[in-house]
């Protein structure tokens, strides 16, 4: 099963370190029942571009809470074996853990398809998207826009080798 693994930069160069996402059983997104009854389609690479994006909306709520962090999203796709990735059937039907699965971690990096990150440029709407997240979840109406309007930028792709490169310990 591939599963979008929501992280920061430094939460990135730490996997990095290690060698392994995750210290113990961590979140990530798939496509789950609950996920393919939400987004009403049967077409694969949507279902799995929806969970990106559901990971996309987690990293950010990381950002948001690690003032040190780089104001850009990244999500690892990483492939685990099914058992390994289960979604909680009580919240199956919760809008805010739609495609939410746990994975038994840690999963070691090698096993990461890609990493997906903003580009630089997307920095500044990123950085504000993640200080409006607490008004948005209140209920502020314009807040939410500036939220939404981070899916205004695409993560971009990036092969697992250029990981070194992404974190800032390239050569």
């Amino acid at each position: 099963m591939r599963v979008y693994v929501p992280l920061t930069l430094p939460g990135l160069a730490e996997a990095y370190k290690t060698g392994e996402l995750g210290e113990g059983a961590f979140v990530a997104y798939a496509v789950t029942p609950a996920l393919r009854e939400w987004y009403l389609s049967d077409d694969i690479e949507e279902l799995e571009y929806a969970a990106l994006n559901r990971a996309a909306l987690a990293s950010l709520r990381l950002v948001a809470v690690d003032p040190g962090a780089a104001r850009r999203r990244v999500v690892v796709a990483v492939d685990v074996a099914d058992r390994d990735a289960v979604a909680d059937p009580d919240r199956g039907l919760d809008p805010v853990a739609l495609g939410e699965v746990r994975v038994a971690g840690p999963v070691p990096l090698s096993k990461a398809a890609a990493v997906h990150v903003d580009s630089v440029e997307a920095e500044g709407e990123i950085g504000e998207a993640a200080d409006a997240l607490g008004a948005a979840d209140q209920g502020d109406d314009d807040a939410q826009f500036i939220v939404d309007g981070a899916d205004d930028h695409e993560l971009l792709w990036y092969a697992t080798q250029e990981i070194p490169n992404l974190v800032g310990l390239g050569g």
